[in-house]
């Protein structure tokens, strides 16, 4: 279905228990070893972070999405995911959404539970936002959770410890996965797209 760039910034789906608390620290190809790739997706990782997604500062963000841009550059990508830890997954996908204007989607998705708990749930969640990557165009920036699909734009974290992390108070969600598909259920409006900020 397409050929896919995972971006690893740490959070939760990239934590591990480090006897005094869970820790950010596996590389995007540990977190990516977890996961069920769907079928006719190629994944290409970008190690960009490694840190708690509450440590992430208004520089980081910029880096974010300069190097979103940078990878879209290349024709032959057709998606994007970012691996980000929930505590700042909203500012970090809003913040991409004013700057974007590919009709390719780059998809936040992220975990509540450690990479290596039993019960774990990013490499469900990886895996969703995968097939959505690859499959949806035109919808902005989104975020795939616990197999539901938000617009970047609205959706907030609602839950601290609960699976189902995120939601948009304000409309309902863009589309749901399962059994290996994506469902569309809106297209949400969006406005131009601004220009992207100079690094520096």
């Amino acid at each position: 279905m397409g050929r896919i760039i995972v971006i690893s910034t740490g959070g939760t789906i990239a934590s591990r228990w480090q006897g005094a608390g869970f820790a950010a620290e596996a590389q995007g190809s540990e977190v990516m070893a977890a996961t069920v790739v769907p079928d006719g997706v190629s994944v290409e990782v970008v190690d960009l972070f490694n840190l708690n997604s509450a440590r992430l500062t208004t520089s980081h963000q910029l880096t974010l999405l300069h190097t979103v841009h940078e990878l879209l550059a290349d024709p032959g990508v057709d998606g994007i995911v970012v691996a980000h830890g929930t505590d700042t997954l909203e500012e970090s996908a809003f913040l991409l959404d004013l700057h974007h204007d590919d009709p390719r989607p780059v998809v936040f998705t992220g975990a509540q539970r450690a990479l290596d708990a039993v019960d774990g749930d990013g490499p469900a969640n990886l895996r969703d936002a995968l097939l959505v990557a690859a499959t949806a165009r035109d919808l902005g920036v989104l975020v795939a959770f616990d197999g539901t699909v938000h617009a970047a734009r609205g959706t907030v974290k609602r839950q601290t410890l609960a699976t189902d992390a995120f939601g948009d108070p304000s409309g309902d969600r863009v589309g749901k996965v399962g059994f290996g598909q994506t469902s569309l259920l809106r297209r949400p409006q969006r406005a131009g797209a601004l220009r992207a900020a100079q690094q520096g």
